[in-house]
């Protein structure tokens, strides 16, 4: 049995829970084509069975504009920190990411303990959400 198509289906599993308006803003992103074919396909089919819900009623621990989010990529064991906020207000110098960046767009909408198989470049990187708080 090959695990990997296995632990594949346990991510593609994984429920994205998305605000409207985040919603929104990756159905643009989607148009602008910003994104690798395969990022893409993997955002669409995302959208398609994610579950939309108004701020307030966003889980606490899902990744989405205003969380710091620990991440631990499961190759190298290597962890790092992001400041996810607003593309309008990233911020090389208040060390803040816009969560349309490749590493937002492949974990938002994702909880705390998830799994995510995405394209980085010319490979396929398999990272762990270890930690979500909120921010704002």
């Amino acid at each position: 049995m090959n695990n990997n198509v296995n632990h594949h289906t346990q991510i593609q599993e994984t429920p994205v829970i998305l605000t409207t308006g985040i919603y929104d803003l990756l159905k643009d992103h989607i148009r602008r084509r910003k994104l690798s074919k395969a990022n893409e396909a993997a955002l669409e089919a995302q959208l398609k069975k994610a579950t939309q819900v108004l701020r307030k009623d966003l889980p606490i621990d899902v990744v989405t504009v205003g969380t710091l989010v620990t991440v631990k990529d499961l190759d190298t064991g290597e962890t790092q920190e992001y400041k996810f906020v607003g593309p309008d207000k990233a911020r090389k110098k208040n060390d803040t990411v816009s969560i349309l960046s490749p590493m937002g767009i492949a974990l938002i909408g994702y909880p705390e303990g998830a799994i995510i198989d995405w394209e980085f470049g010319d490979c396929i990187k398999k990272n762990q959400i270890t930690k979500v708080l909120r921010i704002s």
